[in-house]
């Protein structure tokens, strides 16, 4: 699951503040019904991968 483009899926805006080697520093805003969309999407993925495994 990429949780970075689950958020831009759901409409969040992911920006990158800084790079120091190979980490990266993201924030993510959006509204509270993009935050909604977001747990929406987490959820669906969850349950996707558990139906998967079996």
């Amino acid at each position: 699951m990429d949780i970075l483009d689950l958020a831009k899926q759901s409409g969040m805006t992911v920006v990158l503040d800084a790079k120091i080697g190979r980490q990266e520093y993201r924030t993510v805003h959006g509204s509270v019904a993009a935050l909604e969309r977001f747990a929406g999407l987490v959820a669906a993925s969850l349950q996707r991968e558990v139906a998967e495994q079996d």
